[in-house]
């Protein structure tokens, strides 16, 4: 199979390129104007005319070259103006990561309104009632993850008998986490002669293989090589002892801005995240491990900037599109180099700069920087010494921060808003005093008015109802501070009664029964024990009467009859029948039973005979 090759890196005179000009339907090209995309990045500007052409597109770029739009506008303007059966999409994406597909979904869904058509997303971890549902009104376009559209197909519920056009998004990361079997099923069941879009970051043997399989004569585009080292990013690597890992890791994270930190499992994701919590830095974790719902909330709250931390794991974060992300902390290292420049790829999008920086203990030095040399990453090394964290150097790097100086802020933050609260009622006491000013006026004025038609003075009655008001307002202001000071006196309270309580709970010694005879021993009248069953028999033959358990208290079931009449149970006083040892039948001896004679059956109480010899 042939394959032509196109360099898209845009000459100096097409940079005023726009989509106008690339072939697009001029209501997409508003919709893009007014969400603020006027100028198409170099891989979009390649590859658009020639996928409106309904070529087989080979696209090859770093994560964050704009690809999205790359292949999803000439696919909404191809599937524009016709219908869509049921069950029967025309159009699929497929992703590796749910939060991929989701993020595909976001940014084609505006433009696919603009055209009329329905997009649904189709991963794990959501409804798949849902779904199937929305199968059977029809959906124009699928953004789904291979597992789950392989399900959906399994149950009937969807077919790929009339997909016109595939996508196969960040075919890499679908090889490296073992999707190619499920991508390969979901291939074949394609119509032949439709349109086969296909990008990756690297050109391994799988994605090969899958180029020469589906694709037909494909057009290449590759911007921005998969070694991601481009000028706008930088690498930098800092080699720390065990000791010294963690508060590393903190300072860093404590820095102004976005930063995504990268751990290899996930209890270390929560782990991480957890010790920068207590720390006062805002952080959440991200992994497999968690619900979609989770996974959802915590990547609204890092995009909306409610957390400026973000700990994750290499596969949840795959595919994670988060603008201005200027600092990737990888606190594990890469499994390899691909790891490593899809985790480096969370930063430096679109154009933007951004820094890489990679801990690295002493024995992990060779094996990191091995890794980078197969990444084709040149970066700058640093060795931290214990206290060398606020280095000039590695501070201008990367903007790390003292735990003092983020609860400072964070003081400083709380001490604004309570200025800004005080400030709040402090206009609106003087909005209440001024309404009471004018309401004092006008009730003068009214019982001014009232005199007058009584024929009484006044100034007067105006005197008497001021002083009346006045004691009134005295003995409601005196009475509420009467009322806040029960009210803390009942708080202090409370809190008195919750500390003791919490006190009396602490586990003691004396609290529980004690089966320690030593212990008991010592402390015998210092705890003053007679209120405790005791189990301490020598304890007991000292103490006498004080308390506890006495051997003569018990029910006696001793054969021996000292007791005398003290209590418990006598061989003497057993239920009527019994027979004591002195009026019980004889039973022969067992030298009678060899020589014969009578004796009594156990079992039947009854007698027997036995013969001589």
């Amino acid at each position: 199979m042939s394959v032509a090759s196109i360099d898209a890196l845009l000459p100096e005179d097409e940079e005023t390129v726009t989509f106008a000009d690339l072939g697009l339907p001029e209501a997409v090209v508003r919709k893009l104007a007014t969400n603020g995309v006027t100028t198409p990045f170099p891989i979009q500007a390649a590859t658009i005319p020639d996928a409106l052409q309904g070529k087989d597109i080979l696209g090859r770029g770093r994560t964050g070259s704009g690809k999205t739009l790359s292949f999803g506008l000439p696919l909404l303007t191809q599937l524009a103006g016709s219908r869509t059966e049921r069950k029967r999409p025309r159009g699929v994406i497929l992703t590796p990561t749910r939060e991929l597909a989701m993020q595909v979904s976001d940014a084609l869904q505006p433009y696919g309104d603009v055209l009329g058509l329905k997009l649904k997303v189709v991963c794990g971890g959501t409804s798949m009632q849902n779904q199937i549902t929305a199968l059977e009104r029809g959906v124009d376009i699928l953004v789904a993850t291979p597992g789950r559209l392989r399900d959906l197909i399994g149950r009937g519920s969807c077919s790929l008998a009339d997909v016109e056009v595939a996508i196969l998004d960040e075919a890499d990361q679908m090889s490296d986490l073992g999707f190619m079997p499920e991508v390969t099923e979901l291939m074949d069941q394609l119509p032949e002669g439709g349109q086969r879009m296909l990008f990756s970051a690297t050109m391994e043997k799988e994605i090969d293989t899958l180029v020469r399989r589906y694709l037909d004569s494909p057009v290449l585009h590759e911007v921005d090589a998969a070694q991601g080292a481009v000028t706008t990013m930088s690498h930098h690597v800092l080699v720390v002892k065990p000791r010294d890992k963690a508060p590393v890791t903190s300072a860093i994270a404590a820095r102004k801005g976005r930063t995504i930190i990268f751990v290899r499992t996930q209890l270390g994701a929560d782990r991480v995240a957890e010790q920068l919590r207590e720390g006062g830095v805002g952080a959440e974790a991200l992994h497999g491990g968690m619900t979609q719902g989770a996974r959802t909330r915590t990547m609204a709250d890092f995009k909306d900037g409610k957390v400026n931390v973000l700990v994750a794991t290499d596969v949840a974060a795959r595919g994670i599109h988060v603008d201005n992300i200027d600092l990737v902390l990888n606190v594990d290292p890469a499994g390899d180099h691909k790891d490593y420049l899809h985790r480096s790829g969370r930063t430096a999008r679109a154009g933007l700069s951004g820094t890489v920086v990679s801990l690295a203990l002493p024995h992990q030095r060779r094996q990191i920087f091995r890794l980078m040399e197969d990444a084709g990453v040149d970066a700058s090394r640093h060795i931290i010494g214990r206290g060398d964290v606020f280095d000039e150097e590695v501070t201008r790097i990367t903007g790390a921060r003292s735990l003092t100086e983020v609860q400072a802020d964070a003081t400083a933050n709380a001490a604004k808003q309570a200025e800004r609260e005080a400030a709040k009622l402090t206009r609106q006491l003087e909005r209440a005093q001024q309404r009471a000013a004018e309401l004092r006026e006008e009730a003068e004025r009214l019982t001014a008015r009232a005199a007058r038609e009584r024929g009484d003075d006044p100034e007067a009655a105006v005197a008497e109802a001021a002083a009346a008001l006045t004691a009134e307002v005295e003995a409601e202001v005196a009475k509420e501070l009467r009322r806040e000071q029960r009210r803390e006196e009942r708080e202090l309270r409370d809190q008195r009664d919750q500390r003791r309580d919490v006190k009396r709970d602490e586990p003691r010694g004396g609290d529980r029964p004690s089966f320690n005879r030593d212990r008991d021993r010592r402390e015998g009248d210092r705890r003053g024990g007679g209120d405790r069953p005791s189990f301490n028999r020598d304890r007991d033959r000292r103490e006498g009467d004080r308390g506890g358990f006495r051997r003569d208290d018990r029910p006696s079931f001793n054969r021996d009859r000292r007791e005398g009449d003290r209590g418990g149970f006598r061989r003497d006083d057993r239920r009527p029948g019994s027979h004591s040892r002195d009026d019980r039948r004889p039973y022969a001896r067992r030298d009678d039973h060899r020589g014969g004679g009578r004796s009594f059956d156990r079992r039947t109480d009854k007698p027997r005979w036995k013969r001589n010899g």
